[in-house]
C-alpha cells in the first residue's frame, strides 16, 4: 500500500459520521455540496462548531482554521461581542421587510471607514455586490463594456464567471450566453501601457474592475505602482474604477485596500468581513454615481432614469447588528494588527520549513493572508540559485500549479488538522494564537515532506 493510500484510508477511518452525512447530501443536494470549493476528496468537511481560530467536525476532528468562513471571520469563530449583538437583535425579530435603525447605523460606519463610500447600498453577498456595481457603472457612463483583468475573481454571476482560472479565455460555466462575453474586455494586469492602449481604443468601456490585492486575494500580486497608474489612466479616459474589496475590505486596513494603498476608486464592492460572519455585502461609491438609486417622485423618471435594485434580505437586522459590532472593533485597527502579526509569524515559520528542506517554493501574501507557491518546472528550478529567484507575478505560473499537487497538499494538511481557504493559501484572524501557528507549521512540514516523497514538489 502506498503512503497516499494509507493516509486516505486513515483519513476516512477518522470520519465515519462525515461519510454518512456525505451519503445523505448526495441524495438531497444538487452536486452534493453547497459551494463548489466545499467539494473535497475523499469526503467534504462537516463542521459542527468553531471557537476562535479552530473548528471541529462532526467526528470531533479538530482543525486550525485558515478558511475562516471564506475569509469573513476577521475576529475568528463565535467572538463574544458579535454573538451578543446578534442575540440582542434576534429578540426583536429576524426580518421585517422594512428598513430599521441598525441598517442606517451600519451604513454610517461603512461611510466613516471606506474612503470611496460617499453613499452605501447593501446587498447579500460579494457576487451581488459586483453584479450591482457593473449595472451602476453602465448606467452612469452610458457605455456597455467592462474591462477585467486575467485571473481576478468577482463572483459567480454570468458576466464574471469566466477568466479567473487558466486558460483565461475559456468559458467559466455552461449555461452562460455567448453574448455575455461580448460585454467584457479582458487583459493581463501589471501592464499600464496595454491598459492605456485598450481604453484609448474602445470608447464603449464603462468601467475597469479588479481586486486591489491582485488576483484571488493576492495569489497573483500587482507590481508596485500599478494601482496608482490604473487610477490615473482610468480617470484620463473617463472610465470608472471599481475595486472589488470583497476580501480586502476591513481586512487590509480599516479603510480596506484603498485605505492601505492610498488609491480611491469610484465604486467599491464589499462583503465577507463587512457583516461580521453573517450574510451581507454592499456597493459603495461617489455620491453622484450612487444618486442613480434615488427616487424622485416622478414615476416616469424613476422607471427609466434610475437603477432598479431589490433584495429581500438587504441590510437584514441580524447582519446589520453583527456588522456594527465588527466595524466598531475594526475602527480601532487592533484586530487587523493582530491578524497581520499572526500572518507574519506564519510566513516566517513556513518559510523556515521551506528553507531548511531546500524546497523549490516560497510563502507570500499581503496583510493577514498567505499563499504558497511550489515550482514544478525543472528548468525554472535549474535556473534558480536560491528560492527567491523563483518569485513571480505571472498568473499562469501562480494559478497554474498542477491540480493533483494542490489536491494532495490540501489532503495532507486536513489529515493533519489544518484547513485552507482555497488553492494553497488562507487567511488569519485576530483570534489565532502562536500555538495555532506552531501546530499548523508542524502539519505544513509533514505535508512538505510527504509531497517530496510522492515526487510532487522539487528541491532547489
Amino acid at each position: 500500500m502506498s503512503v497516499s493510500q494509507s493516509i486516505l484510508e486513515s483519513y476516512l477511518a477518522q470520519r465515519p459520521e462525515s461519510i454518512r452525512y456525505y451519503d445523505r447530501a448526495c441524495r438531497a443536494m444538487a452536486g452534493g455540496v453547497g459551494h463548489d470549493l466545499r467539494h473535497l476528496e475523499p469526503v467534504p468537511l462537516y463542521i459542527k462548531h468553531g471557537k476562535a481560530g479552530r473548528k471541529w467536525d462532526v467526528d470531533n476532528n479538530e482543525y486550525v482554521d485558515f478558511l475562516l468562513g471564506n475569509g469573513a471571520l476577521l475576529m475568528g469563530h463565535a467572538p463574544p461581542d458579535i454573538v451578543k449583538a446578534i442575540a440582542e437583535a434576534l429578540r426583536s425579530g429576524t426580518h421585517f421587510g422594512n428598513d430599521h435603525p441598525l441598517h442606517i447605523e451600519w451604513a454610517e460606519r461603512v461611510q466613516q471607514l471606506i474612503p470611496s463610500a460617499e453613499r452605501v447600498r447593501f446587498v447579500n453577498s460579494g457576487t451581488e455586490a459586483t453584479q450591482l456595481a457593473l449595472r451602476i457603472a453602465r448606467a452612469f457612463s452610458g457605455r456597455s463594456r467592462i474591462l477585467r483583468f486575467e485571473g481576478h475573481f468577482h463572483g459567480w454571476h454570468d458576466g464574471v464567471i469566466h477568466g479567473f482560472q487558466p486558460p483565461f479565455d475559456a468559458d467559466g460555466s455552461r449555461g452562460v450566453p455567448l453574448s455575455v462575453r461580448e460585454q467584457m474586455v479582458m487583459i493581463p494586469d501589471n501592464d499600464l501601457n496595454l491598459l492605456d492602449d485598450t481604453l484609448a481604443g474602445d470608447p464603449d468601456i464603462a468601467a475597469a474592475i479588479l481586486e486591489p490585492s491582485g488576483a484571488s486575494w493576492g495569489r497573483v500580486p500587482l507590481t508596485a505602482g500599478f494601482l496608482e497608474g490604473l487610477r490615473e489612466i482610468t480617470s484620463r479616459h473617463d472610465v470608472l474604477l471599481i475595486f472589488d474589496e470583497v476580501v480586502t475590505g476591513f481586512r487590509f486596513s480599516p479603510g480596506g485596500a484603498q485605505g492601505l494603498y492610498g488609491v480611491t476608486p469610484d465604486i467599491s464592492c464589499l462583503a465577507k468581513v463587512l457583516a461580521g460572519g453573517m450574510p451581507g455585502g454592499a456597493v459603495v461609491g461617489r455620491q453622484d454615481i450612487m444618486a442613480l438609486f434615488d427616487m424622485t417622485g416622478d414615476s416616469h423618471h424613476d422607471r427609466h432614469q434610475r437603477v432598479t435594485h431589490q433584495g429581500t434580505f438587504n441590510g437584514a437586522p441580524l447582519s446589520a447588528a453583527a456588522g456594527i459590532a465588527l466595524l466598531k472593533q475594526v475602527a480601532t485597527g487592533q484586530p487587523i494588527e493582530r491578524a497581520n502579526a499572526m500572518s507574519r509569524l506564519l510566513h516566517e515559520c513556513w518559510e523556515e520549513v521551506l528553507d531548511r528542506h531546500a524546497i523549490a517554493g516560497y510563502v507570500y501574501g499581503p496583510c493577514s493572508t498567505f499563499h504558497v507557491y511550489f515550482e514544478t518546472d525543472q528548468e525554472r528550478v535549474k535556473g534558480a540559485s536560491r528560492r527567491k529567484d523563483l518569485e513571480t507575478t505571472d498568473p499562469l505560473l501562480l494559478k497554474g500549479m498542477p491540480p493533483e499537487l494542490i489536491t494532495r497538499y490540501q489532503q495532507h494538511l486536513r489529515y493533519r488538522g489544518v484547513d485552507l481557504m482555497s488553492s494553497t493559501g488562507g487567511v488569519l484572524s485576530a483570534a489565532h494564537t502562536r500555538e495555532d501557528i506552531l501546530q499548523a507549521t508542524e502539519a505544513f512540514e509533514q505535508t512538505v515532506l510527504a509531497l517530496l516523497d510522492e515526487e510532487r514538489i522539487l528541491r532547489i
